[in-house]
């Protein structure tokens, strides 16, 4: 399925002198930040790239979350439920985003106490094949996870690390001093059967230990709703 309508081609949407075949590679940024694509289709559902086939409102009753305690690693399942709703395409100049915002909410079994929350945004930008996570969680930290992913993939990794100016991560002194975390990666695969999983690996020094702990969490989701078309595809 091609990113651009039928006619149109990367070199109209970005302006002139601006689109390359390395656009937006980490060491190469051209002089023009402030010139906007000439084209934007806003019908986000339509160019979401990989994230496509995680559009739409989920719950999954199998998930697994293998936490730190004193007496060492404890297993806990989990139910989840998360909305991811497409937004309207965004700009920074001349880069251009399409994504999903979403709403994660997980309980354990028979239970109405969150044991789990996050917000964020999933971003797909076609010019690099960069897929973006951002996550934010009620205990004061939050991240920004990056990878490449080709439009049609079915499966992408995406990583942040503690210290990166760029796709890091940021935390409470408490949790810097106590479960510092200095690495966070996902593993997304969008299935056959319509469901899609995740695997994720968040890596803590805990202190008074010597070694990195995993502390992990995996579920697969299946749909219940479909999304909502973003504002600017409703007119």
């Amino acid at each position: 399925m091609s990113e651009f309508p039928e006619g149109i081609h990367p070199e109209d949407i970005y302006p002139e002198d601006i689109y390359t075949e390395d656009i937006y590679t980490e060491d190469i940024y051209t002089e023009d930040i402030y010139t906007e694509p000439k084209y934007v289709d806003v019908d986000t559902l339509k160019n979401l790239g990989p994230l496509t086939g995680m559009a739409g409102i989920w719950e999954g009753f199998r998930g697994l979350d293998v936490k730190p305690k004193a007496e060492g690693p404890k297993k806990q399942v989990f139910v989840e439920h998360i909305e991811l709703q497409p937004i309207d395409p965004q700009t920074n100049g001349p880069q251009l985003f399409y994504g999903l915002r979403y709403y994660t909410h997980v309980v354990k079994p028979d239970q109405v106490k969150t044991y789990h929350d996050q917000i964020g945004y999933w971003l797909w930008e076609p010019a690099t094949g960069t897929v973006i996570q951002t996550l934010t969680i009620p205990r004061a930290q939050t991240a920004m996870a990056v990878g490449k992913a080709n439009a049609e993939a079915k499966s992408f990794d995406l990583v942040a690390t503690r210290g990166s100016e760029t796709y890091g991560i940021c935390s409470t002194p408490f949790l810097e001093y106590a479960f510092k975390t200095v690495e966070y990666r996902i593993k997304v695969n969008i299935n056959p059967d319509g469901t899609w999983s995740y695997d994720e690996d968040t890596v803590l020094m805990i202190k008074g230990k010597t070694e990195p702990f995993h502390h992990t969490d995996r579920n697969t989701l299946t749909r219940i709703a479909a999304p909502t078309p973003n504002p600017l595809a409703r007119r």
